[in-house]
């Protein structure tokens, strides 16, 4: 009787270790991986978007590169996860970089994703061999605002209540009107828009509150590796400020594009790739 109890802790033992070791580490975001590149790409998407958004720079990246291409939990179909907020995102993408053993990726992500790349690289000057960061701000807030300050514990009840009381022909009238002043090209607005019909609409209140809130001006000083900062045509007009955010930037290259609108990937797509380019040739 004895050894059948003990057969039986002994099992339960070994079950409960492979339940344990034998789970999937969870990160708050779906990732496709293609090339076999020895230097790593990891692209980080825009607010509410998809990784689809860098179907065209992976098929032209991917002979070359190993493309790590993320869509955020709660964004285009991907299930949301409960507390979603621009720190935890930050970190977990820098676990999956540390947990994978990816030396040194060049990161690229575009509009909050750029400012994922760019807390990243503060917080974690070692891991990142380059970031691109297409048309993002340190913070976006003092565009209109030079003063601004962030906000600790930052409630975001109002904005939540808000888009989540909406109905989805609200929703969708609401980004019917929203992508066209972000995205030129016609032919890819309904996609754009559809992308956010599908997102968690608790997350992206969330996620727009949060951002809003962020502040990476004075942190980005912490940066190591080299920057190409992408900005859309209507920066340059505002250069002083939108390079004044970036004052404590070291080794930053900054490029305005000459087209187009938020999303150059679509809108200016020779002078993007021109940029990318010569920017991920350059030791």
């Amino acid at each position: 009787m004895k050894k059948f109890k003990f057969l039986l802790i002994l099992m339960l033992v070994f079950a409960a270790l492979c339940n344990i070791f034998g789970q999937e580490k969870k990160y708050p975001f779906e990732i496709k991986k293609t090339g076999t590149g020895k230097q790593s790409l990891i692209f980080i998407p825009g607010f509410a978007s998809s990784g689809d958004v860098w179907n065209e720079t992976t098929a032209k990246f991917e002979k070359n590169y190993t493309c790590y291409t993320l869509t955020m939990a709660g964004f285009a179909g991907v299930k949301p996860e409960a507390d979603a907020s621009f720190k935890d995102w930050e970190n977990r993408i820098a676990t999956y970089i540390k947990d994978n053993k990816i030396e040194k990726p060049i990161v690229i992500g575009h509009s909050m994703g750029g400012g994922l790349a760019l807390a990243i690289a503060a917080d974690y000057p070692e891991l990142i061999g380059k970031i691109v960061v297409v048309d993002a701000l340190p913070c976006l807030a003092a565009i209109s605002d030079p003063n601004f300050k962030a906000k600790e514990n930052n409630d975001c009840t109002a904005i939540i209540n808000k888009f989540t009381a909406m109905s989805e022909e609200q929703f969708h009238q609401m980004q019917t009107q929203s992508i066209p002043r972000l995205l030129a090209d016609s032919s890819m607005q309904e996609t754009v828009i559809g992308w956010s019909m599908k997102s968690d609409r608790k997350t992206f209140a969330k996620m727009y509150c949060d951002f809003s809130n962020t502040d990476l001006r004075e942190k980005i000083k912490t940066i190591q590796c080299p920057s190409l900062i992408l900005l859309e045509p209507y920066f340059a007009y505002l250069k002083p400020a939108i390079e004044g955010q970036y004052k404590n930037l070291k080794n930053a290259n900054f490029q305005y594009a000459t087209k187009g609108l938020h999303f150059m990937m679509y809108d200016d797509k020779e002078w993007y790739f021109n940029q990318l380019n010569n920017f991920l040739s350059t030791k």
